[in-house]
């Protein structure tokens, strides 16, 4: 019987201890091989255009950008190529953010590398790959039941909010609500998870966007 070619896969990670560990292990795996390794976004759609993978393994914060941004660009580069981000902390509002870009799956960067084998194999075969836990908070938000990306927000996170959008330091807002400056970081913490940003202005941005700053 003829064997199924190896699954083709493009590694995209910045950090070069990361992306040796997981090329090598990937590597190794018979039904998998790495055409690729990149530690930009711009680098990869190169390495995607030309390599045509099947699977692209995509760090979400690169150099250059959000990778789960950049997704609808690789369509572009490596049309059929199906998407895998690894991510540092998953959440419903990322994982939304993926599946709403087109992404088939996230992979939190603290799984084992069999997980991370297991799901190149089950994107390359047309499935999604997400955290059972998160998949009722993105089928909430892909239909509108959660309302938006900020329905988890507390009173004093979504207060915390408001005082970003009006460009208070952290400091500031550690006065204006009468907390503690480690409360105060810990909010603005827990409101760029729950955005899924990485930056105070991308959660303001991210926020304006959805509605919640209206």
């Amino acid at each position: 019987m003829p064997t199924a070619p190896p699954i083709r896969l493009v590694l995209v990670e910045d950090h070069a201890m990361v992306a040796e560990a997981i090329g090598l292990a990937l590597g190794r795996t018979p039904d998998i091989e790495v055409v690729a390794q990149s530690g930009t976004i711009a680098a990869a759609l190169a390495d995607a255009s030309r390599c045509r993978p099947d699977v692209i393994v995509l760090d979400r914060r690169l150099p250059d950008g959000d990778g789960v941004a950049a997704i609808g660009r690789f369509a572009v580069a490596a049309p059929g190529a199906r998407v895998l981000v690894l991510t540092g902390e998953a959440t419903a509002s990322v994982a939304a953010r993926v599946v709403a870009a087109g992404g088939a799956g996230l992979v939190v960067k603290s799984s084992r590398l069999g997980e991370l084998e297991t799901a190149v194999r089950e994107v390359a075969a047309g499935g999604v790959v997400f955290a059972p836990g998160l998949l009722p908070g993105v089928l909430d938000r892909l239909t509108g039941r959660a309302g938006h990306v900020g329905s988890a927000l507390t009173a004093r996170e979504r207060e915390t909010l408001l005082l970003l959008a009006e460009g208070a330091s952290t400091y500031e807002i550690s006065d204006r609500m009468g907390v503690a400056r480690n409360t105060a970081r810990n909010h603005v913490q827990h409101v760029l998870e729950k955005l899924g940003a990485r930056s105070k202005l991308e959660a303001v941005a991210l926020a304006r966007r959805d509605g919640l700053l209206d």
